[in-house]
């Protein structure tokens, strides 16, 4: 992967408007739609702060602004999903860290077509390689329906706030 990738600085090429995951940008950061798609409407929150690598780093007006904007896009990815697929379950919100250096939060949709040993255990616990890093889950333009209905609903929970 070339270093110029915006993968490897996905906060500064989202400020510098190249990170072609950017749904939207919110008050506190970017609301991206996940690089992996085997949950559809997978979606994260990444701060605005590349120094945040931990929610306490914020100080604490921040800190709550990005908790409504994690709520928001959460929100969003449920009323998205429940909309477009009748299986719709619930969302798991996780700030975990442990393998990129920035304050990240994951909106994950759960299905009741995952399979029944998976369905409520946590996403980290799929263990097949394809889910990770093969073709098949990769984000693609056949994702842009689930990201659009994503967006919508985004626009429509931000519309309400004002």
């Amino acid at each position: 992967m070339d270093e110029t990738d915006w993968r490897h600085d996905r906060i500064g090429s989202a400020h510098r408007g190249r990170n072609p995951t950017v749904m939207r940008r919110l008050d506190s950061g970017f609301a991206v739609i996940g690089d992996r798609q085997f949950l559809p409407g997978y979606s994260v929150l990444l701060t605005d702060d590349p120094a945040a690598t931990r929610l306490s780093d914020l100080p604490p007006a921040r800190r709550i602004a990005y908790l409504t904007d994690m709520e928001r896009l959460a929100e969003a990815v449920e009323r998205a999903c429940a909309r477009l697929d009748p299986a719709f379950r619930r969302v798991n919100i996780e700030i975990l860290g442990n393998t990129d250096p920035y304050l990240h939060a994951h909106i994950w949709p759960r299905y009741d077509w995952e399979p029944a040993d998976l369905v409520r255990m946590p996403v980290w616990l799929y263990e097949d390689e394809e889910c990770w890093r093969g073709e098949r889950h990769a984000l693609a333009p056949r994702h842009d329906g689930i990201r659009a209905a994503v967006t919508e609903e985004l626009d429509r929970l931000l519309g309400q706030a004002v």
